[in-house]
């Protein structure tokens, strides 16, 4: 079994600004990317959440990281249910689209325009498939996502684009995973062959889901840690999304996760690990705590802070 750790993202403006994780020698985002694969064998993009890949960057990251270095890319948002900003899309399709088009839904966008995102969001992945570092497209599905007719063929329709590549999916409406919805969501993703994403966040909310600690794929299991910060998960008006993540775990806590994930890979071959609290170096400071955790002779059963 592997069990790799890494961070959501290594360009976080507050990050940057931060200036604790880079050395000042690391000005370029070369050096940035070089700098984070000595210390991470993982990453998550979390800029084609926002915009479409492009390949020539996804070919500049393969040439700036180790070839066992490996990338987990979020699907672009307007594929996973997200309201869209027409000005996110490639000028050529926002221009087929009515002036008043200013929010773009994936459910009323014309088929021909879906199509053509779609091979242009593959389009931009390929270099990373090519080299093998692509480990996974991960699918955050929007809260209005839900658990019914529409969301499942919404989640159907994006695994049939997803044949030839291992992905993930990230629930954010809780009937997926509430006692009731539980075995029905599990069943459909063993059947589609999408890899459960495990999530820590603050659980309280409609727009979170509980932790549900199983594989639906015998080769990868992803845990992704939000962090529990009850207060900022729903915050509105927050400069950078990195604000709504500001959560160090604590030792024991970090204890506790780190039984769970050596349990999980009972269940899976790869278990990857990302820490999203990207505010300023938590991720990386989490990810590290983590990771020496993990190194660590388990401790005696009942240690730590249950979740």
């Amino acid at each position: 079994m592997t069990v790799r750790v890494g961070t959501s993202s290594w360009t976080d403006p507050t990050l940057l600004a931060c200036g604790r994780f880079y050395p000042a020698s690391a000005r370029t985002a070369e050096d940035r990317l070089r700098f984070y694969a000595s210390r991470f064998p993982l990453v998550e993009v979390d800029s084609s959440y926002y915009r479409l890949p492009a390949a020539r960057t996804a070919h500049l990251w393969t040439q700036r990281t180790p070839p066992d270095f490996v990338f987990h890319l979020k699907a672009f948002r307007l594929f996973t249910g997200h309201l869209t900003p027409a000005a996110a899309l490639p000028a050529d399709i926002a221009g087929e689209l009515p002036p008043e088009a200013r929010i773009v839904d994936h459910a009323t966008l014309p088929g021909e325009l879906r199509d053509e995102l779609w091979s242009r969001f593959l389009q931009g992945l390929e270099p990373l498939r090519q080299s093998g570092q692509l480990a996974a497209v991960h699918f955050q599905y929007a809260p209005r996502v839900r658990n019914n007719a529409a969301g499942r063929a919404l989640v159907r329709a994006c695994a049939r684009r997803m044949e030839d590549q291992v992905h993930a999916v990230e629930f954010r409406h809780r009937g997926w995973l509430d006692p009731a919805g539980r075995a029905g969501t599990l069943a459909l993703l063993r059947d589609l062959g999408a890899a459960h994403t495990v999530v820590d966040s603050p659980d309280k909310h409609v727009n979170s889901v509980p932790a549900v600690w199983t594989a639906t794929r015998p080769d990868l299991a992803v845990v992704r840690l939000h962090g529990r910060n009850e207060e900022a998960w729903n915050r509105r008006g927050i400069a950078a999304s990195s604000g709504r993540f500001v959560y160090e775990y604590t030792p024991g806590e970090l204890e506790r996760i780190a039984e769970l994930v050596r349990r999980l890979t009972q269940a899976a071959a790869n278990v990857h690990v990302l820490f999203n609290t990207n505010f300023e170096d938590q991720g990386m400071r989490n990810a590290q705590a983590f990771d020496g955790t993990m190194r660590q002779p388990r401790r005696a059963r009942g240690s730590g802070t249950a979740r």
